[in-house]
């Protein structure tokens, strides 16, 4: 079995790759890049088994609605819309009320947040990996799902507070990571992973794309799927990263 994870910037620079090797006694890192295209992007979902993508899929439908109606020229319901807990319902969508739920932190919103200009270039990137490999599932049915690294790592009790920019801290987590799955190989990369933090993170959507493989994922609630097809679904892993060789 081959994983793919990636963690998505807004363009090429800062996007970066990461596949691994799970066919032997170890799961071994393959393939790591940054810098990468969507046709890179592409090709190695093709070689995959599953693939996980660190971007919102889509939007919030409340935003949508709201942005819809806006450009229809409908004035906003103050008696119904108005005030933080509005704009809270607008930002975000089920699955990141969900991630807070389980994990204590709130996602970036694709909605309001810098992570907008991601999400565009995902939606693109979705359309091109369903052109190659079959239409992608936002809620994460089929071999394509929606990761967040940062959470699974609160998940697996690895994280470590600055690790974004801090490549000391990338640095022992990679010994913390090796300690908790020391069949994983990731030697002839290292450098890397501690050099950049988007080859990190994609490292970790790799990992947890083995847990979406698996089937050891928290699946969308039965009332929310309708929803999750549109909005996106991110798969948290519900086995520790231990577990991962073994399945």
């Amino acid at each position: 079995m081959i994983t793919t994870g990636v963690d998505l910037a807004a363009e090429a620079r800062g996007t970066a790759v990461v596949s691994i090797d799970w066919s032997g006694s170890a799961a071994v890192i393959v393939d790591a890049a940054v810098g990468v295209d969507d046709e890179r992007i592409v090709a190695a979902s093709v070689r995959a088994d599953a693939v996980g993508i660190d971007c919102a899929f889509g939007w919030p439908d409340d935003f949508v609605e709201f942005v819809t109606g806006h450009a229809a020229g409908r004035p906003v319901d103050l008696t119904r819309d108005s005030g933080l807990d509005w704009r809270r319902r607008l930002s975000y969508r089920e699955t990141d009320r969900f991630v807070r739920d389980q994990t204590g932190r709130w996602p970036l919103s694709a909605a309001t947040d810098r992570l907008g200009l991601t999400a565009m270039h995902c939606a693109a990137l979705l359309d091109a990996i369903g052109a190659a490999v079959g239409p992608v599932d936002r809620a994460g049915s089929g071999p394509v799902a929606e990761v967040y690294p940062a959470a699974a790592l609160r998940m697996w009790g690895l994280s470590r507070p600055r690790y974004k920019v801090d490549a000391a801290v990338r640095d022992g987590m990679l010994d913390s990571i090796r300690h908790a799955a020391p069949w994983l190989d990731i030697r002839s990369h290292r450098a890397l992973l501690v050099a950049s933090d988007d080859v990190f993170d994609a490292m970790i959507a790799a990992l947890i794309s083995r847990a979406h493989a698996m089937g050891e994922w928290m699946r969308v609630p039965p009332e929310q799927q309708d929803r999750a097809r549109r909005e996106g679904w991110i798969v948290l892993p519900a086995v520790g990263i231990e577990q991962l060789l073994g399945g």
